[in-house]
Parts: structure tokens; C-alpha cells; sequence
């Protein structure tokens, strides 16, 4: 089954929920174009959420996937945290930032009973989740609104876990993708694998549509992917310097070929491996670091030198994430993207 079939759209593409770069707008225009708009809700409180949800709702009556991160809250670690803080401290002093003065806390929470009473009152067409799934309660009261449910494997492991927990439609995760890597039953980077090496074996491991996602960029992936068993395909990176999304002026100075740098996984902004474009803190303080605070705490600690550094137009701090391809970034209208990217469907 396709996920035109599944979801009755006109095109099977799939804009990737990006936390951070993108709002409502961009998944409206998406889902207008014929293909699934995603609203990431990571770190959206409910109110928040509602409002997005209200939003989408007054603008296209079409299908959107909400998508939610499912990581167990880490427990407070106050002798991690100091030695991450001290560790950073040349940082905050050459920014002029007083480290006594710093924020803690996590930055992403998980999907909570809070989250699910919104989704309650106005449900979404497709709910997404990333690391694994929710508790048994909270995912029943997903499915209790009649939303189908997604997930994302980067293992054939997880695909088949995902499948026995009936879920609707699977995310076949490579390795080149952007973002926080949604593994979730091993943290072994080595296990996993760039995806038209992943996507065969997942197709061919269970039986839900599969939709591939990393390193698809133009027609011809699209393409690709569709002779490796897709069902459809999932893209974000390609979508990053459009008009709809609220990519910020030094990531998208980031993505244009001038800039030259590339991509690498990472924890260094978050505390879980995330593939970025290469930065200073990445270099200086090596990309994945066994002392980092687990995720999503780390990400405290550096949010103010992101701040300061982005109003003085610098990125040395900002996790700037994008997929191994970004040869298909053009500042051109979200339609206009999804459109193409089918074209040799």
C-alpha cells in the first residue's frame, strides 16, 4: 500500500517534522500542495500545540502529521551537568555570559497525557513519533482519535518491533538523514545503516507501508526509493531554506554551496548523536562526546552562546541540521518542492 492509499493525498511525499526550523506554516503549504505536512511538537507546550493545531485547521482541510519525540526524561545528573557547564566555561566568558546565570533544565519533552488531551480535541490525520513509541496508555489514546500512527526505525530490529506494536507506517530512518537519529533499541551508531541499504531489508522484514527517509533530495531519489519498495518518501533537509520555514539567517548561510562544510552526527547540542553541518563547537570540542549530559539536557548549556552568537550573526554554536544531501536546498516555495520531488513518482 502506498501512502497516497493509506492517507488518500495526491502525492507521496512526506515533509519531515524539523523542530525548530519550521511552524505551521510550512506543513500547511505542504499538505496543500498534495503531499503530508508535519508539525513537530517536540517542544511545543499544549497551549502551543493548540494553537498550531487551530492554525492548520483554519488554512487546509487536508492531512497532517503531528510528530512527538518518546524518550524517557533523564534523570537530574548535578555533577554531569557542572563539569559540561566547566567545560563550556571559555565559551560563556569570551560571549560575555555569566555561566552563574545560565538556564537548566531540558529543553524537549516527551509526549505526556498533557499532549494527548490536545490531540483529543482537535486530531490530527497522522501522529509521528521519534525514538521509539509511548507508554501503551498514551499510545491507545492516540489511537482513540482515529489518527493513523507512524514511527521511525534505523534498524530492521526496530521496524519489527514497531510493526508487533501495530503501528501503521514505518520510517526507514538512513543514516544520512538531519536531525536526531530516531534509534531507540540499541545506541550502537555502527548497527545502522544509509538508507537504500536499510530500506530493502525493512521492506522485505514486515509488511506496513515503509517510507524512506535520509538523503532524499530530488526526483531521481524519490525515484530510488520507490524501486527499493517505498511507499513514499520523507524529506526535510530539501525544505530548509524555503520561505515557509523559520530556518534562522546563519543556518541557511550554512547551506548554500559557498559555505563548502559538511555534515557529521553529533551530541554535543543535545546530548543524543544528531547530524548537523560542521560548526565550531563541533570541531573544537569533538563531535560526540562520552561526558555530555544525557539528552535532551545538554542542550541547556548551550542555548545561550547559540543566542548570543546568532544575534552577532555566527553559528559557532548552533545546531545546524541537515542531512548529507543538501543538494536540493533552493529558496523556492514549499509547493513548488513537494510538486517536484514527485514528479517521477
Amino acid at each position: 500500500m502506498t501512502i497516497q492509499e493509506l492517507l488518500g493525498i495526491p502525492l507521496p511525499i512526506v515533509q519531515a517534522p524539523m523542530a525548530g526550523v519550521q511552524g505551521s506554516e510550512l506543513a500547511i503549504a505542504v499538505t496543500q500542495a498534495g503531499g503530508l505536512g508535519s508539525l513537530p511538537a517536540a517542544t511545543l507546550t499544549a497551549e502551543a500545540l493548540r494553537r498550531e493545531l487551530a492554525a492548520i485547521r483554519e488554512r487546509t482541510t487536508g492531512p497532517v502529521n503531528v510528530n512527538f519525540f518518546c524518550h524517557a526524561a533523564p534523570a537530574p545528573d548535578p555533577a554531569r551537568d557542572a563539569a559540561w557547564r566547566a567545560l563550556l566555561a571559555p565559551y560563556y566568558a569570551q560571549s560575555g555570559l555569566d555561566p552563574e546565570a545560565l538556564p537548566a533544565g531540558p529543553t524537549r519533552a516527551p509526549f505526556s497525557a498533557e499532549l494527548a488531551d490536545v490531540l483529543a480535541e482537535l486530531p490530527p490525520v497522522v501522529v509521528s513519533f521519534h525514538f521509539g513509541l509511548p507508554a501503551p496508555d498514551l499510545l491507545e489514546r492516540v489511537r482513540a482519535t482515529g489518527a493513523k500512527v507512524f514511527s521511525s526505525a534505523t534498524t530492521v530490529d526496530e521496524a519489527r518491533w514497531l510493526e508487533a506494536r501495530g503501528v501503521d507506517a514505518i520510517i526507514a530512518q538512513g543514516l544520512e538523514a538531519g536531525g536526531h537519529r530516531g534509534h531507540f533499541l540499541s545506541e550502537d551508531l555502527d548497527a545502522q545503516a544509509g538508507t537504500f541499504a536499510l530500506l530493502p531489508q525493512i521492506v522485505r522484514a514486515v509488511r506496513v507501508p515503509v517510507l524512506a527517509a535520509g538523503g532524499i533530495a530530488d526526483a531521481r531519489g524519490v525515484a530510488a526509493a520507490r524501486a527499493l519498495g517505498a511507499s513514499g518518501v520523507q524529506v526535510g533537509t530539501t525544505y530548509l531554506l524555503c520561505p515557509e520555514a523559520t530556518t534562522s539567517a546563519v543556518h541557511r548561510q550554512a547551506l548554500t554551496p559557498q559555505a563548502g562544510e559538511s555534515t557529521a552526527l553529533t551530541n554535543v547540542f543535545t546530548g543524543r548523536p544528531a547530524r548537523g553541518i560542521r560548526n565550531r563547537l563541533m570541531r573544537e570540542l569533538g563531535p560526540l562526546r562520552t561526558d555530555a549530559p544525557a539528552f535532551p539536557l545538554a542542550a541547556a548549556a548551550v542555548t545561550p552562546l547559540r543566542t548570543k552568537g546568532e544575534s552577532e550573526g555566527r553559528g559557532d554554536f548552533s545546531p545546524l541540521w541537515a542531512g548529507q544531501n543538501t543538494t536540493g536546498c533552493r529558496p523556492f516555495p514549499a509547493a513548488q518542492i513537494t510538486r517536484a520531488l514527485a514528479e517521477s513518482w
